[in-house]
């Protein structure tokens, strides 16, 4: 790594914190000295947090020593100058016991100052024996690298403070029921009657967001398995307040499937009622585990449905090697079927598809009576959408059931 490279790097944001260790390294290299390091002032104490050495370093990682008693407060407080060729020919570098017992040559030091004027600690290299060709070029390339290592430890802090913010929300929907679960039911439109419903998650708490960005702040933060766990339980404790004809579909990543959160979550849950909804977002390395992790549950009468099918690579991924009971046929590609051909031949391609490996297709996202007769036209028998019935509370949805889906749809 150059220092172009570094440079470009550190404010187009590809670097991080973790790129600090090579920036040293390219530093020191350049000036060819012993060490080099940055160090965090902290509680009257110099931490070293990066180090930078052409052999074993009487500095570590995490060491400490006393800030009064370094080189890095009297260069900050100018005591010291920031580049010393020689520090033992310096009067007050001469005084301290580290000059001559390390033995410090060589030394350049630079504050690194953070965008609030605060000092975050120093930027240094030193080498055991003095250099007299160092300059005020060498030490404007020292400021230039500390401005840079600045930014890193500016960004490194926001980070670890949004992440800090987002583990505090996710957890307090997790542990202050912030979360709830309603139904959208899946009609059957040859036998005009719900055959399902599709639990969907709803956050009462702040800020007000759709539901996949909760979930994908809590896969961020490594809350995502908790999440997907309580929501599928949520949904499925309403199975014994559900008519036995109509099944409960719920949704979850693969990654929770092969971690054992989804075997989790269905324990005493009769597997016959319930309709498991992969995420199309999510990439699978190894479909052969995935299938494995299934197979049991599937056996005991667990349906796989793949959800979002052609809005992306992945969602064929997922048909093609995992067999799947039902295919759920995106929005995207229902939205203003009635006036695309593309996506009419897309769908009645899905509808024939479906057929031929013994799945069942679902259509979502209806939104007008003109797309649901066009999708009937096309063979396809399974829909829902805001126009056959909103996702809703279970009262309601079973009062809608007892309606039935002619009501419902303006009589159609």
């Amino acid at each position: 790594m150059d220092f172009a490279e570094i440079v470009s790097g550190t404010i187009d944001g590809r670097y991080d914190a973790t790129a600090l260790p090579d920036i040293l390294s390219a530093v020191r290299k350049h000036l060819r000295m012993d060490i080099a390091f940055m160090s965090e002032f902290t509680d009257g104490r110099r931490v070293f947090r990066n180090v930078d050495a052409a052999g074993d370093a009487p500095i570590k990682v995490g060491g400490s020593d006393p800030l009064e008693d370094s080189y890095c407060q009297r260069v900050v407080d100018g005591r010291l100058p920031a580049l010393m060729q020689d520090a033992r020919e310096v009067e007050e570098a001469a005084k301290l016991p580290a000059t001559h017992a390390l033995p410090v040559g060589a030394h350049l030091s630079v504050p690194v100052k953070l965008s609030d004027g605060t000092i975050y600690g120093t930027f240094c290299a030193f080498s055991y024996s003095a250099d007299h060709s160092l300059n005020a070029r060498d030490l404007e390339m020292m400021h230039v690298f500390a401005d840079l290592a600045a930014r890193l430890v500016e960004r490194e802090r926001k980070i670890a403070l949004t992440t800090h913010d987002a583990l505090q929300r996710i957890q307090s929907a997790l542990d202050h029921d912030e979360l709830s679960i309603v139904f959208q039911p899946i009609y059957n439109l040859l036998e005009n009657r719900m055959v399902g419903l599709e639990a969907l998650s709803r956050f009462s708490a702040m800020p007000l967001r759709s539901p996949d960005v909760w979930f994908n702040e809590a896969s961020e933060v490594g809350l995502g398995r908790d999440l997907e766990k309580k929501a599928a339980q949520m949904a499925l404790r309403y199975l014994d307040q559900i008519p036995d004809d109509i099944y409960v579909s719920v949704n979850m990543s693969p990654e929770h499937v092969l971690d054992g959160t989804l075997a989790a979550a269905l324990e005493g849950v009769p597997l016959q009622r319930v309709i498991l909804e992969i995420t199309e977002h999510s990439a699978v390395v190894a479909y052969s585990e995935l299938a494995e992790c299934l197979a049991p549950l599937r056996a005991a009468g667990l349906q796989v449905a793949i959800d979002d099918a052609g809005a992306g690579y992945a969602s064929f991924r997922h048909i093609l090697n995992l067999a799947p009971d039902r295919i759920k046929l995106d929005m995207s590609i229902t939205k203003n079927i009635d006036r695309d051909p593309s996506r009419r031949a897309l769908a009645a391609a899905f509808s024939r598809f479906s057929d031929e490996i013994g799945s069942k297709l679902i259509a979502e996202g209806v939104e007008t009576p003109e797309e649901l007769a066009t999708l009937e036209s096309l063979g396809v028998v399974r829909a829902q959408g805001n126009y056959l019935s909103a996702a809703l509370p279970l009262a309601g949805v079973l009062t809608l059931n007892t309606q039935g889906m002619v009501a419902r749809a303006g009589g159609r």
